[in-house]
């Protein structure tokens, strides 16, 4: 105890023979596969919370009351009377002897679809894409971990999925938390993008090599992995989920391994744009016509994953946190991406102009930063600080965080996945505010991009 008779901080007078009793063994490398496969048990045991009874993950119903305030903008008493009308819409479940009516995601799909038809033309009971256009690719990045960059993507997904939209989640990181969270399984990179962009190099590999033919020179051979891969497409590794309308290319642990492989592939074949693998891929298996939004979520580190997502993205987003930080962190990531993309806008480019061939030139639609975890009473000026700096680069809806995500998160679910019968109803209602004006933000951007585009072809069409 000090002097003043206050205690003193707990690293003083830290006994060596005491440190030492407390000390375990050194560690060695065997020791991390004993950790790992705790985490792994632990990571099952907590996953199996989120399972029915056969050991699937399977989405909640939702209540009249959630379907007329959320999902189908119409009064709950017009919405009963609609259903009684029509004995062949769903009708719904009770739990009880006349006791509120509860649908499957499925059922308020078919609802929906049925006041887009049938009801008031001057409400939008089906989300707003123009005839022709394609989905729209988000990429979710940032090279800081803990911002909120996979859950900001996965509840964007779902938001866009409860909104009507058709969504495909492409997770491009090895660690698989975007596949954990809609119950993905993967065995094997097989099962992963990977062999989506080793199918574009076999391909390139593959003109490459009638070209050396015709020049008489001896082909690359194409080697088990190239030509296994040649045989796959899209279709292959994309999977259900417990969403009807959400699908998923997974990822896991050796996904990894494309960080290695694709240089290699770029050293054999220096004119192979491996920038454009996944995008063309996507493309030329029908991605792009059967899905309305594509999420990518990144790697937080800038390689070749990471760059194939951001290529292939119409629109960027950036979750950050309000803290100097992760502020120095974000602008550190555009400075990175403006080197790396305006280096291979070089590269190409010298070769464009002495063939006489048009330049290229990498384009987003959007790109927007978003603050996660927001706590007005302690971030309101810093975040108000970088709003100057950034100006529309920065979103100006802030995510906040709720009581509602750390509880959505002991259950394993998404706030969107959430019962609200778990909560006050009013406090679920307070809850998901935050995360609804966060999509109300992204669709607003999603819906004038689209628009755009829309105007832009009626225009050379004339």
């Amino acid at each position: 105890m000090a002097k003043d008779g206050t205690s003193l901080p707990p690293y003083f007078n830290i006994d060596p023979d005491s440190a030492l009793a407390d000390l375990d063994l050194p560690t060695g490398s065997e020791d991390f596969e004993a950790i790992a496969q705790a985490c792994a048990q632990g990571r099952a045991d907590l996953a199996s919370r989120g399972l029915n009874s056969e050991g699937q993950k399977s989405l909640r119903l939702f209540s009249t009351w959630e379907i007329t305030r959320y999902l189908i903008p119409v009064a709950q008493a017009h919405f009963r009377r609609v259903l009684k009308q029509n004995p062949d819409l769903p009708q719904g479940q009770s739990e009880t002897e006349g006791g509120a009516k509860w649908f499957s995601l499925d059922e308020v799909l078919r609802l929906r679809a049925f006041f887009g038809v049938q009801g008031s033309k001057s409400k939008n009971y089906l989300p707003y894409r123009p005839e022709g256009q394609p989905a729209k690719l988000v990429a979710v990045a940032n090279f800081k971990g803990g911002v909120g960059k996979t859950s900001t993507a996965a509840h964007l997904a779902m938001s866009a999925a409860l909104d009507g939209y058709k969504v495909l989640v492409v997770d491009l990181d090895s660690q698989g938390s975007m596949t954990s969270i809609f119950s993905g399984r993967v065995e094997d990179e097989w099962q992963t993008a990977f062999p989506l962009l080793a199918r574009h190099y076999g391909e390139y590999l593959r003109i490459e090599n009638q070209r050396r033919l015709d020049r008489g020179d001896p082909p690359q051979p194409l080697d088990d992995t190239l030509s296994a891969a040649l045989e796959m497409t899209a279709e292959d590794v994309i999977q259900k989920t417990h969403w009807p309308n959400i699908d998923l290319i997974g990822a896991q642990l050796n996904l990894y391994w494309a960080e290695f492989q694709i240089p290699v592939w770029r050293m054999q074949a220096r004119g192979w744009k491996l920038w454009d693998a996944l995008s063309d891929r996507l493309a030329a298996d029908g991605v792009l016509e059967n899905y309305d939004l594509v999420f990518i979520d990144t790697p937080p580190a800038l390689g070749y994953l990471t760059i194939n997502g951001l290529s292939a993205a119409d629109i960027l987003l950036v979750p950050l946190g309000a803290s100097f930080l992760e502020f120095d962190s974000t602008g550190r990531f555009f400075d990175m991406l403006h080197s790396t993309f305006a280096s291979i806008e070089d590269g190409e480019n010298v070769a464009a102009r002495a063939l006489g061939r048009p330049e290229m030139a990498f384009e987003w639609d959007a790109v927007r930063a978003v603050i996660t975890r927001y706590d007005g009473a302690q971030q309101g000026e810093l975040s108000a600080l970088m709003q100057a700096y950034l100006g529309k680069t920065l979103s100006p809806h802030r995510q906040d965080f709720t009581a509602l995500i750390g509880q959505a998160g002991e259950q394993v679910s998404g706030i969107y996945e959430a019962d609200y019968r778990d909560f006050n109803r009013e406090t679920y209602a307070r809850g998901r505010e935050t995360f609804d004006a966060t999509y109300a933000a992204f669709k607003r951007l999603l819906i004038g991009v689209w628009r755009r585009d829309e105007l832009a072809a009626k225009q050379a069409a004339e």
